[in-house]
This record gives C-alpha cells, sequence and structure tokens, in this order.
C-alpha cells in the first residue's frame, strides 16, 4: 500500500528522538548495512558486463585490463563509500518492521517525500533504489568500452571520472532479491565534492566505532520554506511494541509537535513470531 507522495521510515525509539527533538537526521555508511554488498554487487556486475561486450568483439588483450582496472578499484571501497538514510513505499509493512523496525517493537515514521526532495542538493541526493543483476544494457557499459577501446587506463582523467560515477550510482542498486522493499534513500556522497557542509559524526558502542554524517532537519526544513512537521506527517507505533500511545503523544505535545501527536497510530500489521 503507497500513500501519495509519503516515504516510510522503519527504526527504533532512540532514533525517533534524534529525529524530533534533536531534529538530526544520521546517514549511516552503507558498508555498515545489513545489505553491504550492493555497491561491490553493482560495480562488480558492471565489470562483468564490460568483459562480456570485449569478449564478444575479440578484444582479449582489454579484457585484462578491465580486470586489473576493477581489481584496484575495489581496494578503494571505503574511498567511495556513500551514507544513506533508508526509506520505503510501503506503509505498515511485516518485512520492514522485522528487518528495520526493531523487529516489530519499533516506529515508522512517515516523510512528506516532495519537502525531502526539496531538502536535497549538492552532495546530498534522494535517489530511487533498482533492483538489477544484468548490467549487460547499462549505459555505463558502452562508455566504459568506448574509454578502454580507446587506451585510457587508470590514470586517464576522462575514465576516473566514469569510474567516479559508477560508484555514485552503485549506492541506488540492489540485488533483485531486496525488490520487494520498494526503496528509497537519502544518500549523503561526500567524496569528489570540494565542499560539505556536514561534518562526520562517530557512533561509539561496546563492541565497535561507526561514522556517521548528521543532517540538520531545521536547518534542511527552513531553507525548503517548511517546518518539522510539514516534513514528519505520522506515526506508526509497531506491532510489537509496549510503547503507550498516551504518553507518546505527551512527548510530542511537550516538543511542540501538536500536530504530529494527533497522527500517531498503532500498526495493524499481524508480525507474532512463534515462540522458541
Amino acid at each position: 500500500m503507497k500513500h501519495h507522495n509519503t516515504l516510510y521510515h522503519y527504526t527504533d525509539f532512540q532514533a525517533l528522538d534524534g529525529i524530533l527533538r534533536c531534529a538530526q537526521l544520521r546517514v549511516n555508511n552503507v558498508l555498515n548495512m545489513n545489505d553491504a554488498a550492493e555497491m561491490r554487487h553493482f560495480m562488480g556486475g558492471l565489470c562483468r558486463a564490460i568483459l562480456r561486450r570485449l569478449e564478444t568483439e575479440g578484444e582479449y588483450r582489454l579484457m585484462g585490463t578491465v580486470r586489473t582496472l576493477f581489481r584496484e578499484e575495489l581496494k578503494k571501497e571505503f574511498f567511495y563509500s556513500a551514507y544513506a538514510a533508508c526509506f520505503s513505499f510501503l506503509r505498515d509493512d511485516a518485512a520492514q518492521w522485522e528487518r528495520y523496525g526493531n523487529r516489530g517493537r519499533g516506529i515508522c515514521i512517515a516523510f512528506q517525500e516532495d519537502l525531502l526532495q526539496r531538502m536535497t542538493g549538492g552532495a546530498v541526493t534522494l535517489q530511487r533504489v533498482f533492483y538489477q543483476d544484468d548490467m549487460t544494457g547499462h549505459e555505463l557499459t558502452e562508455v566504459f568500452c568506448r574509454l578502454i577501446r580507446a587506451g585510457a587506463d587508470g590514470t586517464d582523467p576522462a575514465l576516473r571520472k566514469v569510474m567516479q560515477d559508477a560508484w555514485l550510482r552503485s549506492v541506488a542498486f540492489k540485488h533483485p532479491s531486496f525488490s520487494s522493499e520498494n526503496e528509497m534513500r537519502l544518500v549523503v556522497s561526500p567524496f569528489g565534492r570540494e565542499f560539505l557542509d556536514v561534518k562526520p559524526g562517530y557512533h561509539v558502542s561496546t563492541e565497535r566505532i561507526k561514522k556517521y554524517y548528521p543532517l540538520d532537519l531545521h536547518t534542511m526544513c527552513t531553507r525548503a520554506g517548511a517546518s518539522l512537521e510539514d516534513l514528519v506527517t505520522e506515526l506508526i507505533v509497531g506491532p510489537e511494541s509496549t510503547q503507550s500511545t498516551s504518553i507518546l503523544q505527551d512527548y510530542l505535545r511537550d516538543l511542540g509537535l501538536d500536530r504530529l501527536a494527533g497522527h500517531v497510530f498503532p500498526s495493524r500489521c499481524p508480525l507474532r513470531r512463534l515462540p522458541i
């Protein structure tokens, strides 16, 4: 079920507090997500598509050049890694609750898509995720083949620019097995940008340190001529959450979010796990 112009972010209550009380949306390194192989999936698929094209043309010598180029490029994965916040077009969806909504004990936050799009710019983009396995027909395959045939190597400026474009696009591609997620991503791509006015932060847990970029929602909304309540339009409490609706509404009113307090709903998703 898609509500027109609405994107849904499934998360936990700590993240909700960061978004509403601190007006901060954290975009996390894609390499830390549970589907971290997606950027490698895109780059690997692109490499295979280029090799197939060159093989059909009998350009066997150039195939070795391409293998070396991509092998060296994949070593730079962290430098090119993007940061993202994930949204779905699906409201109150069982799979989303299970994967991203703290196993149904979290919260689903509704965002106004058109406003979120107006808030982007520069290193921040809103991208629809595409689910594809075969890159044979992708436009970058032909671009790479043309440059390789012309003798370009890893130091060629034109080839470096196309490779950077490939990394930028890789964050919006996922394996087809994830297609049911129907996903959009708010992406920060720090690399290759002369100016990014967001400084990274670091979350330290007992097990590891994670890097993220905190986006200032108040500033972004103001620039778009809107408020936080224009951006966040609804909250859905998870199907297995013990959260009191009345306390959540008091919390919202104390934050000055009276309008949002009137749009808090319990999930109707029949997500019930069997006892172990």
